[in-house]
């Protein structure tokens, strides 16, 4: 997968841009609140239908505007693909593949496969346990297409049982409906996110101990209720409990990934380098596990990676996005030096972006 062009108007600080790419490392330099990380959003946009901030649509617009529109022009597998976005203020948001709507957002989702690395993602580490299953039920959704499916069904049971709890309903056969529901699509979803960190673990541990280089063991933890048996007589068994308090104690909505280093949580004795590390490698992992399992190659998206790390954990990160094994790179930093370190390391077609207000400018590149 390349993204050759892409065309922004009105997305958040950017009034307009019409940029050409390389089809290996893009840089991006500037200063912060410039708009490098607006640059990456919209492209996220391409991939997932929404911003990676989570914002309401409405809120992506500039200031002063009515809409903004977001179009990517693609080569994937050997096609020349079209991705357009376009929200209009209090209207549903338009997403098209080659001038064609989608009738579901859903849909789209792995046609376009991304892996973005963000400051923010030391919400992995620091909040609950939801960030953490949306981080794994991400990585699957762009792979396995029913997965999605499966996961907005047992949602939609959960729903319904826990709308039943705050009512204090006490009808057992209302509650064997959805809770039978549940149980069929959480068996599902548990096992493919077991057979997903089963394999994904040993590359997240590589990653991390190319970038350390030390002696420091990172590793992941998958717990799920599931692990004790069917959800089914978990449900039954915890229904009064759950009625006392009013929502569903048991299931894979409670699933957790633990993020250890060595023995203790991450979150609790890492190092700000440490946990960016930690992230990084993640990421890193999963980009490596799409390339495998995907129909195509992801692109990667780094914004601000180099931020907190010694001079060593940036040599290693260097050496790892310089080498052949990823495909198409776009990456932000406030200070040239790293990125023309990497440009440097690859020798291959490159370009370097200057961004200042929203406005980008080629300042050199070999795009062929």
């Amino acid at each position: 997968m390349i993204l050759s062009r892409l065309s922004i108007v009105n997305f958040k600080n950017i009034a307009q841009a019409d940029l050409q790419f390389s089809p290996n490392i893009n840089c991006f330099l500037g200063n912060n609140g410039m708009g490098k990380s607006n640059l990456l959003d919209a492209i996220y946009y391409l991939s997932f239908c929404k911003s990676y901030t989570r914002n309401p649509d409405s809120q992506n617009i500039r200031h002063g505007e009515e809409f903004f529109v977001i179009q990517g022009y693609y080569e994937r597998n050997g096609n020349d693909e079209e991705l357009y976005c376009g929200i209009k203020r209090r209207q549903k948001k338009s997403f098209k593949r080659n001038k064609n709507e989608y009738d579901r957002l859903s849909d789209h989702i792995g046609f376009a496969p991304l892996v973005l690395s963000t400051p923010s993602d030391n919400e992995l580490i620091l909040s609950g346990s939801e960030e953490r299953r949306k981080f794994i039920d991400q990585v699957i959704s762009q792979f396995d297409k029913p997965y999605l499916g499966i996961l907005i069904r047992y949602n939609k049971a959960l729903e319904q049982r826990n709308a039943l709890l705050r009512q204090e309903c006490t009808d057992e056969m209302l509650y064997d409906i959805w809770e039978v529901q549940m149980d069929s699509a959480a068996a599902e979803i548990y096992e493919s996110r077991r057979r997903f960190l089963q394999a994904f673990i040993p590359v997240f541990r590589r990653f991390y101990g190319e970038i350390a280089s030390q002696n420091e063991v990172a590793d992941l933890i998958y717990t799920s209720h599931l692990a004790d048996g069917p959800l089914l007589p978990q449900l039954k068994a915890t229904r009064q409990r759950d009625l006392a308090i009013g929502y569903t104690t048991r299931g894979i909505h409670r699933d957790d990934m633990e993020m250890m280093l060595g023995d203790y949580p991450m979150k609790r004795i890492g190092s700000q380098g440490q946990c960016k590390t930690y992230l990084i490698a993640l990421r890193l992992a999963q980009y490596d596990f799409l390339r495998e399992q995907g129909e195509t190659v992801p692109l990667l998206l780094l914004d601000d990676i180099f931020d907190k790390l010694d001079a060593e954990r940036v040599k290693q990160i260097v050496r790892l996005v310089s080498s052949d094994h990823f495909g198409q790179i776009f990456i932000t930093d406030t200070n040239r030096q790293y990125l023309d370190e990497i440009v440097q390391s690859i020798g291959s077609p490159y370009s370097i972006f200057s961004v200042t207000d929203g406005e980008f400018n080629l300042l050199e590149g070999n795009m062929l």
